[in-house]
C-alpha cells in the first residue's frame, strides 16, 4: 500500500519501531519558572511512573524559563542523578518559547509536555501518546471538558476555561474541546513543520498550534483526564486571558485574510472546507466580524446617547436597563440583516427573543459593573459611570457575537459541509 508523505519528508503516520537505536521514543518537557520546591518531587514522580508503565525509552526535559531562585540548580542535580533527565536553561520567560526551543532540538519522535504541578493524573500519559506512536494521530491533548473526565477545581477557573473554549469555537471554529489543559503531545515530524508557523511564545502557544494543525487537516486525538486544580498556581488569570484574547484576534484575522501559509503543511488526511470558506466566501468570518464590529460601534453610541437621556429622569440601574433594551432590539435587527445576511420575516420574532436572552447576559455584566462601582465609590461621577459601562459593554459585545454566531444565527450551510 502506498504511503503518503508530509512535505516530502518521512512517511506520515508510520508506527514507530520499538528499538530506536538508543534514542528515546518520548521526550516529556516540563516548563518551569521559580519552582524550586515542587520540581524535584514532580520529576521523581514522573520518572518513576514512566519507568514502571512506559514500554519505550523516554526522556524528561526540565525547561527552565529564566528562574531567579534555585530551580536551575535543582534541575541540574536531577539531571546528574537520573540518566533519563536533562535540564535546559532559557534566559527569557515564556512557556511557548520553552516548548518551541526544546521540541525543535529534540531527537525523540514523540514530544509531550505537562505542567510541573502534575494536576493531570499520570495514568492518562500512555493513552495520550499511544495514538502518536502507532501513527493513528498527529497531535494529542488532554481534555478536562470531556464527559468522562473527573475534574476538581474552583468555579472561577471552571467559568474561565469554558468561556475561553466557547470563544474559540465561535471565533475560530475550533472543534477541539480543551485548549488550555497543560497536557499535550505531538509527533516530531509534525512539530518540525508546524512550530515555525506558531508566533506566540507564552500561554497562547498551545491554542495557536492546535488551531493551525486543525486547519491544516491534521488529526487531533483527545484523551479524557482526571484533573485536580493546584490552589498554589502562580498563573495570573486576568493577564493570561487578555493575552489569549489578543492571540485569538490575531490568528482569526490571519485565517480570515488568508495570510497564514497553511500550504506549507501537507494535507495527506483531507482538506478542511472552512479554509476555502474563510478565504473566498463573502459571508465568512472576516465579513461577519467587520459587520458585527460596525453594528456594535453604532449600537454602543446609540446606547450611550439613550443612557444619558434616560439618566436625566431616573436612576442609573433603570436608565441602564432601558437603554440596553432599546439598543439591543436595534442591534439584533441590524446584525440579523447586515452581519449574518438573514432576510425576510421568517423566525424574526424568535431571533428577537433569543436576542433578549443575550441582552440578559449583557445586563448582568453592565449592572454588575455599576453595582461594583457604587460599592467602591459610593456616589460616582456621571463620567465615571459612563466609562465603566463602556468597558462592560465591550466585554458583553464579545459574548454577544459568539452567541449570535453559534446560537441565534447559526451557519447551517457549514454544518452541512462538515457532515
Amino acid at each position: 500500500m502506498r504511503t503518503q508523505t508530509i512535505a516530502g519528508t518521512l512517511p506520515a503516520r508510520d508506527h514507530l519501531p520499538v528499538g530506536m537505536a538508543g534514542r528515546p521514543v518520548l521526550d516529556v518537557v516540563i516548563p518551569v519558572y521559580n519552582e524550586e520546591k515542587d520540581l524535584e518531587p514532580c520529576v521523581l514522580r514522573l520518572h518513576d511512573h514512566l519507568s514502571r508503565t512506559f514500554p519505550y525509552g523516554f526522556r524528561v526535559t526540565v525547561a527552565d524559563n529564566a528562574s531567579t531562585d534555585r530551580t536551575p540548580e535543582v534541575a541540574a542535580e536531577l539531571a546528574a542523578k537520573l540518566p533519563e533527565v536533562r535540564s535546559v536553561r532559557l534566559e527569557q520567560k515564556g512557556r511557548g518559547r520553552a516548548l518551541r526551543t526544546v521540541w525543535s532540538h529534540s531527537d525523540a519522535p514523540v514530544l509531550a509536555y505537562m505542567d510541573v504541578d502534575l494536576s493531570t493524573d499520570l495514568n492518562a500519559l500512555l493513552p495520550l501518546v499511544a495514538p502518536l506512536i502507532s501513527g493513528h494521530s498527529d497531535l494529542a491533548i488532554g481534555s478536562r471538558l470531556a464527559r468522562s473526565s473527573r475534574v476538581v477545581r474552583g468555579p472561577k477557573r471552571e467559568f474561565v476555561s469554558r468561556a475561553y473554549n466557547l470563544i474559540l469555537r465561535g471565533s475560530l471554529a475550533a472543534r477541539f474541546s480543551d485548549a488550555q489543559c497543560g497536557f499535550k503531545a505531538i509527533r516530531g515530524e509534525v512539530a518540525e513543520r508546524l512550530l515555525p508557523m506558531v508566533e506566540d511564545t507564552g500561554w497562547f502557544f498551545d491554542t495557536e498550534m492546535l488551531v493551525l494543525a486543525e486547519r491544516a487537516g491534521l488529526r487531533i486525538h483527545e484523551v479524557p483526564v482526571d484533573w485536580v486544580d493546584d490552589p498554589d498556581s502562580t498563573v495570573h488569570i486576568v493577564r493570561t486571558a487578555t493575552d489569549d484574547l489578543k492571540g485569538v484576534w490575531r490568528v482569526g484575522r490571519a485565517l480570515a485574510t488568508g495570510s497564514l501559509p497553511l500550504d506549507r503543511l501537507a494535507r495527506p488526511f483531507g482538506d478542511d472546507p472552512r479554509d476555502r470558506r474563510l478565504a473566498g466566501v463573502p459571508g465568512g468570518l472576516a465579513r461577519q466580524l467587520l459587520g458585527f464590529c460596525a453594528v456594535g460601534a453604532l449600537s454602543t453610541l446609540f446606547y450611550v446617547a439613550l443612557y444619558s437621556a434616560f439618566r436625566l429622569g431616573v436612576g442609573p440601574q433603570l436608565a441602564n436597563a432601558a437603554a440596553l433594551l432599546v439598543s439591543a432590539v436595534a442591534n439584533t435587527a441590524a446584525n440579523r440583516r447586515l452581519t449574518f445576511g438573514v432576510r425576510g420575516r421568517d423566525r424574526a420574532v424568535r431571533h428577537q427573543a433569543q436576542g433578549l436572552v443575550v441582552l440578559g447576559i449583557g445586563l448582568a455584566l453592565t449592572s454588575g459593573s455599576l453595582a461594583a462601582l457604587g460599592a467602591a465609590t459610593g456616589d460616582p461621577a456621571h463620567s465615571t459611570e459612563l466609562a465603566v459601562l463602556i468597558v462592560a459593554n465591550l466585554a458583553a459585545t464579545v459574548v454577544r457575537f459568539l452567541l449570535f454566531r453559534l446560537w441565534v444565527f447559526p451557519d447551517t450551510s457549514l454544518a452541512r459541509n462538515t457532515r
